[in-house]
């Protein structure tokens, strides 16, 4: 751990360059992950899209992300940051080619899917930001991460619709595009070379067993299982979407086998976790080693709410705004920028925030701050002012990405060596959260939509109740098997 005490922005020395350049990887992967929102009805034109099959591509972006951001959580305990991230800015870069060079839906479809994978890469950094930050900087360090990294997506609704225009012609939207892998290629490169995982000498703790996340108590087990069930049902659900019963791009035997495939993988995740957890039913796990999973579940619900909502809202506000107040392509994109613009101080406002009055005080006001928020959007029609909607917008995103922010504040807090594995839980939940919203948006309409969203902040804000604030120590084994206590307040 860092020793210094001082939290400069303005440095890129020390913990302050790590920080840096992990918001910068993070913002290059949401770049990349949401650069065909913006330039939704070029692409729809450019392919003969219609509208139910450009929603379907909003909800595919989401979808792997979902198993991805588990996966990669596990990879990052065991591997360390500076491979795994570097690795999905590499690899990210393909199937964002593959989708710039698209001629059908269906090619757009398996692009669009891919490039979930690049959405796990916030995970990555949650845990190198975490080696590198004292727990009474974390919030605010956390939220610079999210925040800054955040920014991306807002990046890319101002800047890819110019982009197309510059290069012009009907294929404009593929040179915007292409630019945004060619990004993530080269700074996957420049990431290897300039970070380590954790400051020069410091210890870098391992889960004790892979292939699945520890839990210290019988009942937590069961609950893990249970947790892990909306990740499955939420692939489902996009099947379901895919298949006949929705824009028909399954067959119905394939659907059928996908949701088979679904269940066996449940089984044998579930099984993994038992091998992991099994010594659990034979003996009680130390007091000081244990750890509440609820304080998991919890941050899972608040983060289903919170960031669910806004990959949701960040996919169709451009389209929303063109709609409602009959705007152009570009005009759109910088207007529904906004919300997401929000991020370079909400997000690190919620962590800083959190810093200093706690992390439950902070998620319950939030939380309802939110609830409030999309009740707000619910109201907007072509009646109202475009700058009063706008507004409305921006404080609405204040509260989801502050809340976003107040949740990652504490995720590194419950246990260290699991961060990797925690954050990829919380932030998949965050994924279910965006293909369950997607695909109510396919269903209803925009006021509908908003409305979904504002019921299940209110369910988060009651689930809060059930969180404890995390203070104290927590004891870790380091590789030499010696127990080290590390402050969480």
């Amino acid at each position: 751990m860092s020793t210094s005490d001082k939290f400069n922005l303005f440095s890129f020395t020390g913990k302050m360059k790590i920080l840096h350049m992990s918001w910068i990887a993070f913002f290059i992967t949401f770049y990349v992950w949401f650069n065909h929102a913006p330039l939704g009805g070029v692409i729809s034109e450019s392919l003969g899209l219609t509208k139910a099959q450009f929603k379907t591509l909003l909800i595919l972006n989401v979808a792997l992300t979902i198993p991805a951001r588990v996966i990669i959580g596990m990879l990052t305990d065991k591997y360390g940051p500076r491979i795994v991230y570097s690795a999905i800015l590499f690899l990210g870069s393909i199937p964002c080619f593959m989708f710039a060079l698209a001629d059908t839906f269906e090619q757009a479809a398996i692009a669009r899917f891919l490039l979930g994978f690049v959405g796990a890469g916030f995970v990555v950094g949650i845990r190198m930001v975490s080696e590198w930050f004292p727990a009474k900087q974390l919030g605010t360090a956390e939220g610079v991460y999210g925040g800054w990294g955040n920014f991306g997506s807002a990046a890319g609704a101002m800047s890819l619709p110019a982009i197309a225009l510059l290069f012009g012609g009907e294929d404009g939207w593929r040179y915007a595009i292409g630019i945004t892998g060619l990004l993530s290629l080269v700074f996957s490169i420049i990431w290897y070379k300039n970070v380590t995982d954790t400051p020069k000498g410091s210890t870098y703790f391992k889960p004790k067993n892979n292939g699945g996340m520890e839990v210290t108590s019988k009942g937590d087990f069961y609950f893990l299982l249970i947790m892990k069930i909306p990740m499955y049902a939420a692939l489902a659900l996009l099947t379901w979407k895919l298949s006949p019963s929705g824009v028909s791009m399954l067959s119905a035997m394939t659907a059928d086998l996908i949701y088979v495939g679904l269940a066996v993988l449940y089984v044998y995740d579930s099984y993994k976790a038992y091998s992991v957890n099994k010594n659990i039913f034979k003996e009680e796990v130390p007091e000081i080693h244990r750890y509440e999973f609820k304080q998991v579940a919890v941050l899972n619900i608040l983060y289903f709410a919170t960031f669910g909502s806004e990959l949701a809202v960040v996919s169709m506000l451009p389209l929303f705004f063109a709609e409602t107040f009959e705007l152009s392509m570009v005009q759109a994109g910088l207007v529904a920028s906004a919300y997401a613009f929000m991020n370079l101080m909400s997000r690190p406002g919620g962590g800083l925030i959190s810093d200093k009055f706690g992390r439950k005080k902070t998620l319950l006001i939030l939380t309802a701050g939110l609830a409030v928020g999309y009740l707000t959007m619910a109201m907007i029609d072509s009646s109202w002012p475009l700058v009063v909607a706008v507004i409305a917008a921006m404080a609405c995103s204040f509260f989801v990405q502050a809340g976003e922010g107040a949740v990652f504040a504490a995720v590194p807090l419950i246990k260290r060596r699991l961060t990797g594995q925690i954050a990829g839980m919380t932030g998949a939940y965050g994924n279910v959260g965006a293909v369950f919203y997607l695909t109510v948006l396919s269903m209803v309409s925009y006021q509908t939509f908003f409305l979904v969203i504002a019921a299940t902040a209110v369910l988060g804000f009651v689930t809060l109740f059930l969180m404890k604030e995390p203070k104290g120590e927590i004891a870790e084994i380091d590789e030499n098997g010696q127990v080290q206590m590390i402050s969480v307040g």
